[in-house]
């Protein structure tokens, strides 16, 4: 019996270990909770407007941040910065975005986002500021500018980051793109980051006004889709995806490629990459594919996307199969979009407000738009989203085109490919070493939503 005992209490101890581990998780998932409201109601409780207690503590110093890549990019890596700042106790700066793209679109944090609601919704975590102080300027030694590794952990900023405060006062990350793992990030982190997603960056109100007139305008005319066309002049040369060009468009884009130096891959196998599924469907591909799904003809079928590359030739196949297409410039008055022309950003931002609030949201490449969209839906109540599998979609299109086989077969054939491919409770696949390839954190943030439980 004297034997046993450490057996007994070595039990014991480890059963009281997973218990606190398993109430410290609800109780963090419970906070989240309580402010935005559970992820299965339709129309989340909005956060209290009594400003949360502002955290004490002391700063190890200052986190200046400069944004890289487009709105839905821009806007995970904030969310990511906020959580390291917050990891540090650092004060952080509104964070600049990315002027320098192919985009060219020169707004600022404050063009697109509220930036007192910014401020205000998250001081009970992490102090911000809208400037560096003025003895910080941009040339003191005090200060060191540097990009953070990709897809680190919290030992990382931890063991590599946090040291540098000791010699300077402020650091500058100039790369913010995927600078925190997906996976292995404590709950309490994860649940920062929905909190900055979902809560924190609110748009500002002239953006939030018209989205949400946008909105208004399509429920008139009944159910609607989404369609996020990645079907834009930079999204086909950064891919090298030219099927069903002319000769003439792929050289124009094979320029453009080599026009931009960030744009790493120059030579691009066009062919090899569709066949693996890394290109975006075309119009007349998406046209097919939507009919296979079931959409009628007198579909409302919403384009959440930039300037389509060929225009309206190159849509007419997806017009003539679904007349009722519309776009946000059909929609809006010419005076009222003319203050967001130029500003790419500020337009993704009411293209991104409408992907979110309708009926059926299906990106045609999951770049960063359709994976943030994703994870918004799901928190949202798991609203309707379609996520195509292009490898499987591309090998039945060729097969069809080709005649190989019926229509009848291929459009059995692509609802059976994608009978579980809608978006629904589940817990984001891992891949050791890989994560590029594992699922993305914030198209489905598990740790947020309802469903956590079940990934612990």
């Amino acid at each position: 019996m004297a034997r046993s005992r450490p057996r007994v209490w070595l039990v014991a101890a480890c059963a009281a270990v997973l218990l606190w581990a398993s109430v410290a998780q609800l109780v963090a998932v419970g906070r989240l909770l309580l402010q935005f409201g559970p992820a299965g109601d339709a129309d989340p409780s909005p956060p209290p407007s009594v400003l949360p207690p502002p955290r004490i503590y002391k700063s190890n110093g200052y986190l200046k941040i400069s944004c890289n890549g487009g709105l839905n990019q821009m806007r995970s890596e904030i969310c990511d910065m906020v959580a390291v700042a917050r990891l540090l106790n650092l004060t952080m700066v509104v964070p600049e975005l990315d002027k320098r793209s192919f985009w060219a679109d020169q707004s600022n944090f404050g063009d697109i986002f509220d930036v007192r609601h910014f401020i205000d919704s998250l001081r009970d975590e992490v102090h911000i500021i809208k400037q560096l102080p003025e003895r910080l300027g941009p040339s003191d030694s005090d200060i060191i500018e540097m990009p953070p590794v990709s897809w680190p952990d919290e030992k990382y900023y931890l063991h590599q980051i946090l040291p540098l405060f000791s010699k300077y006062s402020a650091i500058h990350f100039n790369k913010t793109d995927a600078r925190l793992a997906n996976n292995g990030i404590s709950t309490e982190l994860q649940l920062l980051r929905c909190r900055v997603n979902f809560h924190a960056l609110k748009f500002t109100p002239q953006i939030e006004g018209l989205g949400n007139k946008l909105v208004h305008k399509l429920r008139a005319k009944g159910s609607f889709v989404a369609l996020h066309l990645r079907y834009e002049m930079d999204m086909l040369a950064f891919s090298g995806c030219n099927h069903g060009l002319s000769l003439e468009e792929a050289e124009e884009l094979k320029k453009m490629r080599y026009a931009y130096p960030w744009w790493r891959d120059k030579e691009i196998d066009s062919q090899a990459k569709r066949s693996q599924g890394l290109c975006p469907l075309t119009p007349e591909e998406t046209s097919l594919v939507l009919k296979a799904l079931g959409f009628q003809k007198d579909s409302l079928i919403y384009i959440a996307a930039g300037e389509i590359y060929g225009g309206d030739r190159r849509l007419e196949p997806l017009r003539s199969a679904f007349p009722k297409l519309v776009r946000k410039e059909m929609l809006l008055d010419s005076e009222v979009l003319r203050q967001f022309q130029n500003h790419s950003s500020q337009m993704a931002a009411l293209d991104f407000i409408v992907s979110t609030a309708s009926d059926v949201f299906i990106p045609t490449f999951d770049g960063n738009m359709a994976k943030l969209v994703e994870g918004h839906r799901r928190f949202l109540g798991f609203r309707r989203s379609v996520v195509l599998d292009r490898r499987k979609l591309v090998e039945l299109l060729d097969l069809y085109t080709n005649k190989t086989i019926s229509w009848d077969n291929f459009a059995s054939s692509v609802q059976e490919a994608h009978k579980s491919r809608v978006a629904q409770p589940s817990c984001r696949r891992k891949l050791e070493n890989r994560p590029k390839e594992e699922d993305y954190f914030y198209a489905n943030p598990h740790e947020c939503l309802v469903n956590s439980s079940l990934c612990s």
